[in-house]
Parts: structure tokens; C-alpha cells; sequence
């Protein structure tokens, strides 16, 4: 019932709808109520008020007064610790179906006063950061269960600040989704067989003849490194070898004929992901969809696993 009657008082607050970014949070998309330290610490001021009047304590009564405005000042506060920030974008790399989606949610501010303790939240997750002219950047995990689009959620900022005695929120609603990659299946049979011939020779990082030097790159291994070149160069230098490739792979979805619709989806990515660890040029075929030609590396790679992301359902097929 509790998280009914939250939904059900979030579906009145603004955003009502997704909404394009950047947003600016400004006054009257900014709520504010009295956290549970603010309401016991009201019951107290009014105790402490009342005992004051009856006892004809004017010292006592000065004291509450005074304790009142604070708090009072501390709402307002906590409404100016939101007013001012705004949220410039969000992106995340596409992970696949039942992973965690790291999603960068990248704030600023327009003016100058940094804010300390702001909460971003979505989902059942969340982090706290100081926002200051410089901007920052946050990074949320949510839960991916199918292919596809996944479509944002309400982001949530809140603060507490400076006195913990009242609550400031604001909701941001991305018109954006994200990518969600098909689940490779877990117990895959090998690689199709090859198109045809055996190919010609193609760079690759292991071999037994030396095709040619290149520059370093993350994750090169210092057992390829040319070190003697790279002296020579005055820049760090590595061995590029050739091996002899079993031909290209064609990754047809007629090759996996007789299986679940999606069972048929999350085999080929699962043959996608093998070809790219066999280092091994590849294309993929599907119904309705243009061919995807032969290539190898990470654009490859996302090119046929948002296809099969992007294939329709199994009664889009008929």
C-alpha cells in the first residue's frame, strides 16, 4: 500500500512525461517537507514554546523563537540547494540482458554555490555527490531483464542539507532509452563452419611470422614490444604478427533453424562474441534486416549485437 500511494503521489508531480535534456531545476518543480528529526524537532520547539508562555519565561521563549526561524531558514536552504542545478545528459555503454546498466548521469550547476550531500537516485540505486561550478558526474547501476530499448526512469534528486531537518526533492524524466544487448546463451555448440576456403593471410597478435610494427597499445602485452625499434624511434613499438585464418564466418540465422525465437537470437550473439575472441571476421544474416558485411572489432561487434537486439519478437514474425 505504501509504495502504491508513492506512485501514486509521484504520477502528480512534475515531470508528468518524458521531457528532452538539459534540464534546470527551478522553483516550482522543487518539493519540500519536513524530515522526521524536522517533526520531532517542531514538536519540541512547540513544547518548549508553550512551557515558556505558561511559566512567563521570556529567556525560554527568545530561545524558541529564535530555534524557529532556523529551522525555517533551514527550508529554504534545502529548496536553494536544488534550485540552480541542472542535469546536461545521461549515456551508458549497452551491457547485455540481465546485467547491470552503468548509467553517467553528468551534472552542472548555473551559479557558483556548491552543493554538498545531493542525492541522485533511480531505481533501488543511489549515490551522493558535491556539485560545484565544474560540474560532476554520477553513475547509477539498474537492472536489465530484456533485450532491446530500455527506456529511463524517473531520476530522483534530493538533499537533506544543512540542517537534516527537512527534505528538498525534484524528479528529471529522460525522453531517452539505452541499449540492452540479447543474453548469449550459456552452452553454445562451436563456431559455423567457415564460408569457404581458407582465406588469406590477416594481421592478428599471434603468429609465427613477423607481419609488421606498430605503435603501442593499451593491453599489449611487454612480451610483443619491439624494444630495440622502440629505441631506435624514440617511441614504444610492437611486433604485429600474421596467422592463416580459416575463412570468413557467415552467422546466418537460418543456421540455427528449429530453435525458440529467442533462443535463436541469444545463439548468435553468443557465435558473435566467439568469432570476436577468435579474432575471426564475420557477417550476420537475419530475416527482414540488411546483411551486415564481413568485419571484426568493437564496431562490428555492436553492430551485429544491436541487430539481433533490435529484431522483433516472435509474433512480429508470424
Amino acid at each position: 500500500m505504501r509504495d502504491a500511494l508513492r506512485r501514486r503521489l509521484q504520477s502528480w508531480m512534475r515531470p508528468r512525461q518524458p521531457e528532452p535534456l538539459p534540464v534546470l531545476l527551478r522553483r516550482n518543480r522543487i518539493y519540500v517537507l519536513p524530515t522526521a528529526t524536522g517533526l520531532f524537532f517542531g514538536v519540541l520547539l512547540g513544547t518548549m514554546g508553550l512551557g515558556a508562555l505558561n511559566f512567563n519565561n521570556n529567556p525560554a521563549l527568545l530561545l524558541a523563537l529564535l530555534l524557529a526561524g532556523a529551522a525555517q531558514a533551514s527550508l529554504i536552504a534545502a529548496h536553494m540547494q536544488l534550485s540552480g542545478v541542472r542535469l546536461l545528459a545521461v549515456s551508458a555503454d549497452p551491457v547485455a540482458a540481465g546485467e547491470e546498466l552503468h548509467l553517467k548521469i553528468a551534472l552542472d550547476t548555473v551559479d557558483a554555490r556548491v552543493r554538498r550531500g545531493l542525492r541522485v537516485a533511480a531505481a533501488d540505486d543511489a549515490v551522493h555527490a558535491t556539485l560545484d561550478n565544474h560540474g560532476t558526474t554520477v553513475e547509477l547501476r539498474l537492472p536489465t531483464q530484456r533485450r532491446g530499448w530500455l527506456v529511463l526512469p524517473r531520476l530522483e534528486l534530493a538533499t537533506v542539507q544543512p540542517l537534516g531537518l527537512a527534505r528538498a526533492w525534484s524528479y528529471v524524466w529522460p525522453n531517452q532509452s539505452v541499449l540492452v544487448y540479447p543474453a548469449p546463451e550459456a552452452q553454445a555448440p562451436p563456431l559455423p563452419t567457415p564460408a569457404g576456403g581458407k582465406g588469406r593471410p590477416r594481421p592478428a597478435r599471434a603468429g609465427d611470422d613477423v607481419h609488421h610494427l606498430r605503435n603501442y597499445r593499451a593491453g599489449d602485452t611487454p612480451r610483443s614490444v619491439a624494444w630495440k625499434a622502440s629505441a631506435r624511434r624514440d617511441v614504444l613499438l610492437v611486433r604485429e604478427y600474421e596467422q592463416q585464418l580459416n575463412g570468413e564466418l557467415v552467422l546466418d540465422w537460418q543456421a540455427t533453424h528449429g530453435l525458440p525465437h529467442e533462443q535463436r537470437i541469444r545463439r548468435l550473439a553468443r557465435w558473435v562474441d566467439d568469432a570476436e575472441r577468435e579474432g575471426r571476421r564475420y557477417g550476420l544474416h537475419l530475416p527482414g534486416q540488411p546483411v551486415i558485411a564481413m568485419g571484426l572489432g568493437a564496431l562490428q561487434r555492436h553492430r551485429c549485437l544491436r541487430a539481433l537486439a533490435l529484431l522483433p519478437g516472435e509474433a512480429a514474425h508470424g
